[in-house]
């Protein structure tokens, strides 16, 4: 009994301790507890906030990397389509090359060192007339937009982009396709043109006929406000130096002999044919810088398959050029003639030119059959009329460029804000008939101050003589 009482005695004030120590532990774990929730919370708020940077950072850099792969892109892009214009305009630059060549092998040879100093000239006169005023009067600027004519200011060659590509490449292949349209013209003239007035003729087409003609379409003027439309050339470059021919054929008259008194023709064949079909080939190769080189963007699978399928069609219509020519020759004159072949290569390679980019493979076929039938058409016309065009320069460039302005709107699709083929072949007609108009009034009143001044022509016994001797003092095969 005492035991037992003694033993309450000392539970009671003990028992309270126990009781505090336990509400004491306790509170304690649930602080700890609490704080190494807390604790917890807090390291998933910052490892949120750490991945909600790094993301941060992960786009900023993906960012970054994408602006450094298009600046990337851009670049690669700009230095290809400059290098392919550059190439291009090379090929076209070596057609001056091909043009020497056919017209020395269609004409005497006492006439070749003329020729080729000529065909060098076009070249040379022609860039500096170009770089001096022709390709300012060319691309005066978007001030000049849909108008006739305009200036875009100082002599030479700006730095800079000229649409995806380097203003000096454009320069470089537009100066050759200025050339090329003054040296169709030679052929006209050849053998009877003093060489004087033939560099007046080269400065005058370079420097101020062909780039306004080229600014109506090319430079954003008023043919090219209509929706005319000419690819690479067949009308601006082609028909320009065919139209300016045949007024200088016309003024100069033919060559001695070329028509008896009675009207009969009497043919003088050129004396090395050897060299007319190597030129014609040359011309025929330089075409890829012509009409693929006009595409003037080539990097991407899109402007790659686009300026292969204007290579294509291109060819497709040369060869149908010089097929349709031959055919119909041998039919006329009962042979086959090797010089109507070569002109019918060209003829359909200058017919090809103004729709290379918008025809059916079908249709370069018959667009080039149809130049290569013109071109025979044509030769015979001019004999007709009396006209001594000694490398036929107006039926292959002249008549077969108004052919290619024609099949452009016969042919392919529609052009934006014009709605039938109707109204687009009006647009063809209209601006084809202006251009060749421009070229032939404008050449046919200089060559009559030319003529008008004394100092056009030869005298007789200078073109029988030879233009190498009479006007070079010298000879091109030795002392033949």
């Amino acid at each position: 009994m005492q035991t037992s009482l003694a033993t309450r005695r000392w539970l009671r004030p003990n028992l309270l301790l126990l009781l505090f120590g336990f509400f004491a532990v306790n509170t304690l774990t649930t602080d700890i507890a609490f704080a190494q929730e807390d604790a917890a919370t807090e390291e998933i708020a910052e490892a949120v906030d750490s991945s909600e940077s790094t993301a941060e950072i992960i786009s900023t850099d993906a960012q970054g990397v994408e602006t450094e792969l298009d600046l990337y892109k851009a670049d690669n892009d700009y230095a290809i389509n400059t290098l392919i214009m550059f190439l291009c305009a090379v090929l076209v630059i070596f057609m001056q090359a091909g043009f020497a060549m056919l017209e020395v092998g269609l004409n005497a040879s006492k006439n070749t060192i003329n020729i080729l100093f000529k065909n060098v000239m076009d070249l040379s006169v022609g860039v500096l007339l170009f770089w001096l005023v022709g390709y300012a009067l060319m691309y005066p600027g978007g001030d000049y937009e849909g108008k006739w004519f305009g200036y875009g200011g100082a002599a030479g060659v700006a730095a800079g982009d000229a649409g995806g590509w380097d203003n000096y490449a454009d320069f470089v292949f537009q100066v050759a396709f200025a050339a090329t349209a003054a040296t169709i013209v030679s052929g006209a003239v050849a053998g009877r043109m003093k060489f004087g007035a033939y560099l007046i003729y080269s400065a005058v087409l370079t420097g101020l006929i062909y780039p306004i003609s080229g600014f109506w379409k090319w430079g954003g003027g008023a043919l090219a406000a209509d929706g005319f439309q000419d690819f690479a050339g067949s009308i601006v470059v082609h028909a320009v130096g065919g139209f300016a021919g045949l007024a200088g054929a016309i003024v100069l008259g033919p060559r001695i002999g070329r028509f008896s008194e009675d009207g009969k023709s009497n043919p003088i064949p050129g004396h090395n044919i050897t060299l007319a079909a190597l030129g014609v080939l040359i011309l025929w190769v330089g075409w890829y810088g012509f009409n693929p080189g006009s595409q003037l963007t080539y990097s991407g699978s899109a402007n790659a398959t686009a300026t292969a399928f204007i290579a294509l069609t291109t060819t497709l219509a040369a060869a149908a050029g010089a097929v349709g020519a031959m055919l119909l020759g041998w039919f006329l004159f009962k042979k086959p003639d090797v010089t109507m072949a070569l002109n019918g290569a060209l003829a359909g390679l200058v017919g090809i030119t103004a729709n290379c980019d918008r025809v059916t493979q079908e249709e370069a076929i018959m667009i080039g059959l149809v130049a290569g039938f013109l071109v025979v058409a044509g030769i015979i016309m001019l004999e007709k009329a009396k006209i001594d065009d000694p490398v036929g320069a107006w039926p292959v460039h002249g008549l077969c460029g108004v052919w290619g302005g024609i099949a452009t709107g016969l042919f392919g699709d529609l052009p934006d804000g014009i709605e039938t083929t109707g109204a687009f072949i009006a647009v063809q007609i209209k601006a084809t008939v202006i251009i060749c108009a421009w070229a032939f009034v404008t050449m046919f009143a200089l060559f009559s101050a030319l003529k008008a001044a004394g100092i056009l022509r030869v005298s007789t016994e200078e073109e029988q003589m030879g233009l190498d001797l009479s006007e070079h003092g010298m000879r091109a095969y030795g002392d033949s």
